[in-house]
């Protein structure tokens, strides 16, 4: 499994798996129900660069993730302002933007390995209500995983487009990501199945 896991020795990256998973699904509760105002909005950013600074990966890190997402920010704005006034639709973005680069934070600074024990130990009292904490924290794992990888994917895809004299455009864009895309899909799922995961 592809992982994008950082180096570091500040106390982000040497806390536990399970509890730093739960204080940042917290966080990412908490900026999910701030109200739709510019202040709210700029909270929400506050916060994630204060996580980015305190956890030492810096603001060229957050830079990354942030460039990672832009179509999804391009999107989100789009869409919203054709039904929401402009405030709305900014604060909403800033706060889907503060938890997609919140939940990056955690891959960031947790090996997929801690991530897939801590959430096996806390699956393990549904066991006996015949839930598979195995299979279940290897989703969640992969889950997380996803969005920042599908980031790094996208990126490639604009370096080589760059590579060979591409004009950006969103249509030239969507098809290699696509393919790119679901080509990844195609190898995690032979490897997931390599290992037994039906």
């Amino acid at each position: 499994m592809l992982t994008l896991y950082r180096p570091g020795h500040g106390w982000i990256h040497r806390a536990s798996a399970g509890p730093k998973a739960v204080v940042l699904l917290a966080v990412v509760l908490a900026v999910s129900l701030l109200p739709s105002t510019y202040w709210a909005g700029g909270c929400a950013i506050a916060v994630v660069v204060i996580g980015y600074l305190v956890a030492g990966l810096g603001m060229r890190e957050l830079g990354r993730q942030v460039l990672a997402i832009r179509w999804v920010i391009v999107i989100t704005v789009a869409g919203q302002l054709i039904f929401l006034t402009p405030e709305s639709a900014v604060a909403n973005t800033a706060r889907v933007t503060a938890a997609i680069v919140l939940a990056a934070l955690l891959v960031l600074t947790t090996r997929v390995s801690d991530l897939l024990d801590a959430f096996e130990r806390g699956l393990r009292p549904l066991e006996r209500f015949g839930l598979d904490p195995q299979r279940v924290s290897l989703i969640l794992a992969v889950a997380i995983n996803t969005v920042p990888v599908l980031g790094r994917l996208a990126g490639g895809v604009r370096e080589a487009q760059r590579a060979r004299g591409a004009r950006a455009s969103l249509t030239t864009f969507v098809v290699p990501f696509l393919v790119v895309s679901l080509k990844h899909a195609d190898e995690l799922g032979e490897a997931l199945t390599a290992r037994g995961v039906r």
